[in-house]
């Protein structure tokens, strides 16, 4: 069954925890991979937030990771991951560093996106959110917009939010989630038309509405950042993953103008399940060339998804009548 969900890539599963209304507009969103996936990164921007990113590097001793970890929270929100690896290691998922099977520690890269003007001062996430993400992630339909990491998501002048995509490529099935948090725009405020609809299959995206945006633009915010994970059923090393993360981020350069500003923190995760054999470069290519597609799509999801929250309108609110 697909899904058009990263989801699609087999032993894939995601869970989000999020808090919104009474002060609290902020989330985190997990990833949970198979026994043996590879991972690897690519950050541009100028202001990340992210937890074990050097890890993921080529040379560098540990392949595996076992989750990736999205949150709000800016800084703060890098606590979430401390939960993601505790429900980890109660489970015995991690790199063995003893002689016993819970002696292991969990790989858990994570990243995080500035959310704190959306809620009140000190309402973000910590440990109890990533472990809270952990025990609701399934292998099913991924939850979109308003959700996870997404809930205090901003996309330039709209609401942002968690998105997702998936593609075929061959043998081979590519996944993408987005927790989109811009500083540029996913849309074209002269028209309503997004960015990355021209990547969409038919059906996928509302037609361009035609007429100028009904909106009154907030004060840009000066922190921001596109976190995300794109997901292979491939076997790839390290290199070849942060290959796929690169080319992902190719795809929000695609989706958001413009992206990887000095105040963005653009981060997006690569991991590969090790199911499918890859043979040669051509076939890395071809699923370099899908993650762009995927990302891009992904993003104008979590824009399409999104709700408003207090004086942030959504994307369906501004042009209900092709967005509904």
């Amino acid at each position: 069954m697909t899904r058009n969900a990263i989801t699609d890539v087999p032993g894939v599963l995601v869970g989000h925890h999020h808090r919104v209304g009474d002060g609290w507009a902020t989330g985190t969103t997990v990833v949970l991979l198979p026994e043996g996936t590879v991972g690897g990164v690519d950050c541009r921007g100028g202001a990340p937030g992210t937890r074990e990113t050097d890890l993921l590097a080529p040379e560098n001793l540990v392949r595996r990771v076992d989750a990736v970890c999205l949150s709000g929270g800016s800084a703060y929100g890098l606590a979430a991951a401390d939960g993601v690896l505790r429900w980890l290691g109660e489970r015995g998922r991690g790199f063995p560093v003893g002689t016993e099977p819970h002696e292991v520690v969990p790989i858990v890269p994570a990243a995080v996106l500035f959310d704190l003007p959306r809620g009140a001062w000190g309402n973000r996430p910590d440990a109890a959110f990533g472990a809270a993400a952990c025990a609701a992630a399934s292998s099913g339909p991924v939850a979109q917009g308003t959700v996870g990491a997404g809930a205090g998501a901003r996309a330039g002048s709209l609401k942002g939010g968690i998105g997702t995509a998936s593609a075929r490529v061959g043998a081979y099935t590519v996944g993408a989630l987005a927790a989109v948090n811009a500083r540029g725009e996913a849309v074209d405020l002269a028209t309503g038309a997004l960015w990355a609809a021209d990547l969409g299959r038919p059906g996928e995206f509302p037609a361009t509405p035609g007429r100028p945006a009904t909106l009154t633009v907030p004060v840009p915010s000066d922190l921001n950042t596109t976190i995300g994970v794109v997901a292979v059923d491939a076997a790839l090393d390290k290199a070849a993953c942060r290959r796929i993360a690169m080319a992902a981020q190719d795809g929000l350069v695609r989706a958001v103008r413009p992206a990887h500003s000095l105040f963005d923190g653009d981060t997006v995760f690569a991991v590969a399940t090790g199911a499918h054999p890859v043979e040669g470069p051509a076939a890395l290519d071809a699923l370099c060339a899908a993650a762009a597609d995927v990302f891009a799509r992904a993003v104008a999801h979590g824009v399409l998804a999104a709700d408003t929250v207090g004086d942030l309108r959504s994307y369906r609110d501004v042009w209900a009548a092709s967005a509904g």
